[in-house]
């Protein structure tokens, strides 16, 4: 079933968009079968699951031994990340998606700081109605892409967000649109903003229910959980 739906997103999505496979909640063996059937990007979003899936990983190797099993795997953060939780994230991860304050920012700089990496990121924009999302307001955004505060062991590659969660197409449009507009402000400090270097172009935007609007508008990454796996366990 996995490589069924996996084959069908494939199809539809178009080269330009990039598929994360949201496994949060979802037990090794799903991953393992879904990166088999061709999928390489997993999304998760609580720290202690990731790194407990990072040494299940690690475990299979060694009872295979096959030390480069699964070797082409990226993980994605994608949930609220907590700055006494990095150590468990940020040594694993290809992108974390939900950068969601300056101070979080700042944390993850200062880890990498210590650390010697530098962390891919993108930064979680509100525009949903919902207020308990995270993330950056507008006002926000274009005053830390105005400040001369330079984070030399982040790359800021992009912009992510969440529409609404609703049935009416019109809203998820317009929550899409906003986002769209962020990453315009985003694009527009490339070569202004010390933090904001070119190729800053991911629009991380859609989830199961909207991924088809989100790719048709622009998104260059979409997270599918449920439509994949199936209701969380």
């Amino acid at each position: 079933m996995i490589k069924e739906i996996i084959s069908k997103l494939n199809r539809e999505l178009p080269a330009t968009v990039k598929l994360v496979a949201v496994s949060k909640f979802h037990p090794f063996e799903s991953i393992e079968e879904a990166y088999q059937a061709g999928q390489k990007a997993f999304g998760e979003s609580r720290p202690q699951e990731l790194l407990a899936k990072v040494k299940r990983l690690d475990e299979v190797r060694a009872e295979r031994g096959e030390p480069d099993y699964m070797s082409d795997i990226e993980w994605h953060f994608i949930g609220h990340l907590q700055t006494n939780k990095l150590k468990m994230v940020l040594p694993y991860v290809s992108l974390v998606q939900s950068v969601d304050s300056v101070r979080l920012l700042e944390a993850i700089d200062h880890w990498g700081a210590v650390n010697g990496k530098v962390t891919d990121v993108l930064l979680e924009c509100h525009v949903a109605a919902e207020e308990s999302k995270q993330g950056f307001s507008e006002e926000e955004l274009i005053e830390l892409l105005s400040s001369d505060a330079h984070y030399a062991n982040v790359r800021i590659c992009g912009i992510m967000g969440m529409a609404t969660f609703t049935d009416d197409e019109p809203v998820i449009r317009a929550d899409f649109k906003r986002l769209l507009d962020r990453q315009q402000t985003l694009h527009d400090r490339i070569g202004k903003s010390p933090n904001v270097a070119a190729g800053c172009n991911e629009l991380s935007m859609g989830m199961s229910d909207d991924y088809p609007i989100a790719a048709e508008m622009g998104s260059t990454i979409v997270r599918i959980g449920s439509m994949i796996f199936g209701e969380r366990i």
